[in-house]
């Protein structure tokens, strides 16, 4: 039972995750980039003839699969889903399309309910990311000529109606699902019982993980090359605004975002976008045409350009200067931590004592060093799954011994910083045991119950909804019961 869930769940999610990635653009200060996908759009040809026996109309649909509410689901729709599942390196050998059209048929039913119990989407947020993707395309491929080329698509205008019809759906599907579980919780006593039911020979088995603690001291610039950064920035500010100059030149000749200099400085934003807060609070402080004072975050001193507003959207350019640190402040900086290694060795302090008192890193200082895994916010890191460049530096530290101090590059472009490493617990690979695992088995629970709880909402609104299966797919065995009799 416990595995064949499982492996229904699983299919869910990865086509689930397939749409949200397929659709949705980076929000953070990234440089990394995404090959483009193919898009799940192609209009619905219907031919309408007159019944010469009746006054009502036959309506011819071309292509059709399936009918969901107001929702119309193509061949092509199911064959499109498939080829961007494949260029997206996923495995399809177990995904057949009778379960393509079922995960689709799902997505517009969520959508279709939605629309009836009023939740909404606005235009603006379905154009904000629209916008976001048309942005990341063009960054991508090298202009809207080429994005239209690539896509086939006659002109721009064309592809926003196509991309809103896409978003819109998404996004309503998306709210539904999250409004179906957001309430849902687990009780400890479900916990339990879920654990006790899967078969012995049928637990999950956790791969080998480790839990990692850290102290970092980062070499801080001096007040001479803050101010000499701040001055520059200022310079700058000046020449644009009394002598109208290019912000955008100047962010391509002077800015260290790599995520941003080779575009001027630009980026287009709204409050949801994963910017540091700072460099959000003062975008959105701003108005049309305004420069910032120079301002600092943790990548270093900013200045930000308004360019435009479009409602709770900016699009902004930034110059962003990081003050130089001296050879001195980082050898100051691993020299502090080589003496604070011998401490903890002599035992003058515990590495915990250590990183509460020394760390210059704030989210993991106050809980003993311990990093957090990115993934799911848990201590453990499991091995298969591990940063390579983490486990490296890892990988052969004994059983309470502290690392020498590891330099350690900002892929953001902000300043080097030392740490020293220790692994505080060490878990093999094992099934899963109920005090050990209980944080895994929790989640595990609560995803069986969520999955249990959209189930029985499937089932319900299907037999509310408007639904018509092609001939051809009446005989697929759905997970949900769409064929009605």
């Amino acid at each position: 039972m416990f595995q064949k869930n499982k492996l229904v769940l699983l299919l869910v999610l990865c086509v689930f995750s397939y749409t949200i990635n397929a659709q949705e653009t980076p929000q953070e200060i990234p440089d990394t980039q995404v090959e483009p996908q193919e898009l799940i759009v192609e209009e619905t040809k219907i031919v309408e003839e007159k019944d010469s026996v009746s006054n009502f109309k036959k309506v011819k649909l071309d292509g059709i699969s399936a009918v969901v509410g107001d929702y119309v689901i193509l061949e092509s729709d199911i064959e499109k889903t498939l080829i961007d599942l494949k260029s997206q390196g996923a495995s399809t050998e177990d995904i057949t399309r009778c379960s393509l059209l079922g995960k689709l048929m799902e997505d517009r039913l969520y959508a279709h309910q939605a629309v009836q119990d009023s939740i909404l989407v606005s235009d603006d947020e379905v154009n904000a990311t629209g916008d976001r993707q048309l942005q990341s395309l063009v960054q991508q491929i090298g202009s809207m000529e080429k994005v239209l080329k690539y896509y086939k698509k006659e002109s721009e205008v064309a592809f926003r109606e196509e991309l809103y019809k896409i978003n819109k759906l998404r996004m309503l599907s998306e709210k539904m699902q999250n409004s179906i579980v957001s309430e849902i919780e687990i009780t400890p006593e479900e916990v339990r019982q879920f654990y006790n039911k899967i078969p012995k020979d049928e637990r999950p088995v956790f791969g080998a993980e480790m839990e990692i603690a850290q102290i970092v001291k980062s070499p801080k610039p001096s007040q001479k090359e803050i101010q000499k950064v701040i001055d520059k920035l200022n310079g700058i500010k000046a020449d644009v605004d009394d002598n109208d100059a290019s912000f955008s030149v100047k962010a391509i000749l002077y800015s260290q975002d790599p995520g941003s200099k080779s575009k001027g400085g630009f980026y287009s934003i709204t409050k949801e976008t994963g910017f540091d807060k700072t460099f959000k609070d003062v975008a959105f402080s701003l108005q049309e045409g305004e420069i910032s004072e120079p301002f600092e975050t943790q990548f270093g001193y900013h200045i930000i350009f308004i360019e435009k507003i479009r409602g709770q959207e900016l699009d902004l350019r930034h110059i962003l200067i990081q003050p130089e640190i001296s050879d001195d402040a980082i050898a100051e900086a691993k020299k502090e931590l080589d003496s604070i290694r011998a401490k903890i060795n002599k035992g003058d302090f515990t590495f915990a004592q250590a990183a509460l008192n020394f760390s210059d890193e704030k989210e993991t200082k106050f809980d003993g060093g311990l990093l957090r895994n990115p993934t799911n916010f848990d201590s453990r890191f499991e091995l298969t799954k591990m940063d390579p460049s983490l486990y490296n530096q890892v990988r052969n530290l004994k059983d309470n011994e502290i690392s020498h101090p590891v330099i350690e590059e900002d892929p953001r472009g902000g300043p080097p910083k030392y740490k020293l490493l220790k692994v505080t617990n060490r878990y093999d690979e094992h099934v899963a045991d109920f005090a050990k695992d209980y944080i895994k088995i929790q989640k595990l629970a609560l995803t069986e119950k969520q999955f249990g709880e959209i189930k029985e909402w499937m089932a319900e609104h299907i037999k509310d909804t408007y639904i018509s299966v092609n001939d051809s797919k009446k005989d697929c065995d759905f997970s949900n019961k769409w064929v009605k009799e």
